[in-house]
């Protein structure tokens, strides 16, 4: 039986360490290795910023990370579930930024097997990642 486990976040930057640490405790229960481990919670680490931040006025009100554990495998979900981006940034938008968020989604795929971008009905983003031992 898979073990699942989810997060509500709220989308204030401070709580990314969190996150990481929260990632990496549940990767380490599933049995990766410790490169393993650092891989998914830099992963994690990005989709968040990217689901959060990345083309937005402000970050998003929250966010879910849901993990599905099973038989050497993580699949992670970061979704937007917020109603919008409201929580002011310190500095201005994302200019420096790649499109998107480019860079980072170009960093989530170098370190898991499986990633997917998906729209929801209601046009909110989820990153999917998968890391297999």
């Amino acid at each position: 039986m898979a073990d699942k486990i989810k997060f509500i976040i709220p989308g204030k930057p401070e709580y990314l360490t969190m996150v990481r640490l929260a990632i990496g405790s549940v990767a380490g229960v599933a049995d990766f290795n410790l490169d393993e481990i650092e891989d998914v919670k830099t992963a994690v680490g990005e989709a968040c910023k990217n689901i959060s931040c990345h083309g937005s006025d402000g970050f998003a009100e929250e966010y879910t990370l849901e993990c599905i554990a099973e038989n050497g495998c993580l699949e992670i979900y970061v979704t937007d579930t917020s109603a919008g981006h409201k929580i002011k940034k310190l500095s201005k938008i994302c200019a420096d930024c790649p499109n998107e968020g480019d860079l980072g989604i170009f960093v989530i795929k170098s370190l898991m097997n499986e990633v997917e971008l998906l729209d929801n009905p209601e046009g909110k983003k989820t990153i999917r990642m998968v890391k297999r031992k």
